[in-house]
């Protein structure tokens, strides 16, 4: 009997994931996980996007993204591998985190006893991918309403700044000195009153973030010694230079 109330609450919690998974088109494939010590290594990356690709994800590595994407990075799911170990077992968990960090989807471990450590990442990955093959996954087409042109209210948007793709922004200049408080994956820029005027989040690209404020969101980047606050304001895309003290 309690075998098979496990297997019910197991399958409420898959088809769960399941529901809330299927809005999502996309996922992105770090090229270096927390457990590696440099990208790429023992290939787990590339094992990690074909697994999920197999399971009809779109799945893009590293810079390599949508132009929707890059407009609103809250469209995809941000692939994780957690490393739970022991002296006897390799253990490997994967997780699916949305566009603020949260988790979506964590797997069942997987583990293996081989010596060699690759051999064991190996297996340990392959077991722990029933539980995404377990998700049954169809893309439903629920985050399709955002378009390039226009920015989505209340979501964050992102990454990669082309200094030669925004020649006509209008420059607005914000000389009131914000310091930056570290938060949860990136900062919060508070000025002298104190108030937090923007909440800034940690994006794959050097000195370039996400950009979340009331009624702006964004990207902030560093352009030579410069920072910017980059946003589109009644379908105008707004340039503003910021002062911020790190």
């Amino acid at each position: 009997m309690k075998k098979i109330l496990f297997c019910l609450l197991m399958l409420c919690a898959v088809t769960g994931f399941a529901q809330d998974l299927n809005s999502y088109k996309y996922v992105v494939v770090p090229d270096r996980f927390e457990l590696q010590r440099e990208a790429g290594e023992f290939n787990l990356n590339n094992l990690v996007a074909m697994m999920f690709e197999k399971n009809g994800f779109a799945v893009y590595r590293g810079q390599e993204l949508p132009d929707e994407l890059i407009m609103n990075r809250c469209k995809a799911l941000y692939a994780d591998l957690a490393k739970e170990s022991n002296m006897l077992k390799t253990g490997v968990i994967i997780k699916l985190k949305d566009c603020k960090g949260k988790e979506v989807f964590v797997s069942e471990k997987g583990e293996s006893k081989q010596k060699n450590v690759q051999r064991a990442y190996y297996e340990a990955l392959r077991e722990a991918s029933a539980s995404v093959e377990a998700l049954n996954y169809q893309y439903n087409g629920e985050t399709e309403t955002v378009t390039i042109q226009t920015p989505v209210t209340k979501t964050e948007t992102v990454t990669v700044y082309v200094p030669s793709a925004t020649p006509q922004a209008e420059q607005v200049a914000n000389d009131d000195m914000l310091f930056a408080q570290p938060i949860a994956n990136g900062y919060q820029l508070v000025d002298s009153t104190p108030k937090v005027v923007l909440k800034i989040y940690k994006t794959s690209q050097q000195d370039s973030f996400t950009a979340v404020g009331e009624g702006k969101n964004g990207v902030v980047f560093k352009k030579g010694n410069d920072w910017f606050f980059e946003y589109y304001q009644n379908d105008k895309l707004i340039s503003e230079k910021l002062n911020i003290k790190f």
